[in-house]
């Protein structure tokens, strides 16, 4: 028995299609739960969701009052029948063969998370951009799930599919986390000596964010609550998630420099025209290789991903000073 957990807010526009892929497995129909955690949306997305329900006796709908995917999954995982627990987000459309690849990988190589590539797509030119920055080390550093195509053991990979007996071992998901949550949950499995696996027989694609505005509201919240990831678990950090935040704060203080002293221009020109040499270098590259028509967008949804990061991060660390001792979270233990 299989158990899909759907956790979302709002999802009209993408909900048909992720439903209908989930629904379109080559699994057996009748060894899969389907349980649809909504944050109460408000946009026809409960509609349509009744809609599915109706006509399909495995789809469950939870109430999710908090509206964040920590308390989503968690409700869910409590209620759960299946022996393996497999996340998929609203933006996805997961392939037919998805849940199968899952459960056979899992059982396969004894790992306590498999997962896949995230293959991101646009939904207009913009969207496309940030599609292929996201999927690019000088977008995204070394987070392997973005784009690597080969079997590996990772830190993270996108979504995840779980044994039962993993909740059971190190507890639920950290309902303080309204992003990142996914990070700390792997660090806790590999910390107890688990595996983390990346393999690219699981495959999905994402519709990424298709407005600057959207992009950095998302990119924002994960440098901010990385901050929360840090002080819980130090060593699940790596050197990737501390360039944006340096970047930020040397353009900052340069800036200051540049206003009161006649030399401070100096290091502003240095760091600013360094990081647009790279920046356009990447997209050009990228551009040459994809479609030249993005070529503009590229360097902007580049600088978004970077400076929404680093000064979420900055602001994190402002907002979250006074938590460095206070390591609990809010890690539920699982009663099934």
């Amino acid at each position: 028995m299989i158990t899909i957990i759907l956790p979302i807010f709002n999802e009209a526009k993408y909900i048909n299609r992720t439903l209908d892929a989930i629904l379109n497995q080559d699994y057996p129909r009748d060894q899969l739960e389907i349980l649809i955690v909504d944050g109460m949306s408000n946009d026809g997305t409960r509609e349509i969701l009744a809609s599915y329900q109706s006509n399909h006796q495995n789809i469950s709908i939870v109430d999710n009052p908090k509206r964040i995917v920590p308390t989503g999954m968690n409700l869910a995982i409590e209620q759960a029948k299946g022996d393996v627990i497999i996340r998929v987000d609203g933006h996805t459309e997961i392939a037919p063969d998805y849940v199968s690849q899952c459960v056979y990988i899992l059982a396969k190589s004894g790992a306590e998370n498999v997962g896949g590539k995230m293959t991101a797509i646009g939904t207009t030119k913009f969207g496309e951009a940030v599609g292929k920055a996201t999927s690019h080390p000088f977008g995204i550093g070394n987070a392997r799930f973005h784009y690597s195509d080969k079997t590996e053991e990772v830190d993270s990979v996108y979504l995840g599919a779980w044994s039962m007996r993993v909740f059971e071992k190190i507890g639920l998901f950290d309902e303080e986390l309204v992003r990142n949550q996914d990070d700390e949950f792997n660090y806790r499995i590999r910390e107890v000596g688990g595996k983390v696996l990346l393999h690219p027989g699981i495959k999905s694609k994402y519709t990424v964010r298709s407005t600057p505005s959207g992009l950095w509201q998302q990119y924002f919240q994960y440098g901010y609550w990385k901050v929360r990831v840090m002080q819980k678990h130090p060593r699940q950090m790596s050197l990737r998630q501390f360039i944006p935040p340096t970047f930020v704060l040397s353009l900052i203080v340069s800036l200051i420099l540049a206003f009161t002293i006649s030399w401070g221009w100096i290091p502003l020109v240095a760091i600013l025209g360094s990081y647009l040499a790279a920046n356009f270098a990447c997209s050009l590259s990228i551009a040459q290789k994809e479609e030249w028509q993005i070529l503009r967008l590229l360097p902007i949804a580049f600088a978004i991903i970077h400076i929404s990061y680093g000064l979420g991060f900055l602001v994190g660390l402002v907002k979250f000073a006074n938590r460095w001792n206070d390591k609990s979270g809010k890690v539920p233990e699982w009663h099934h």
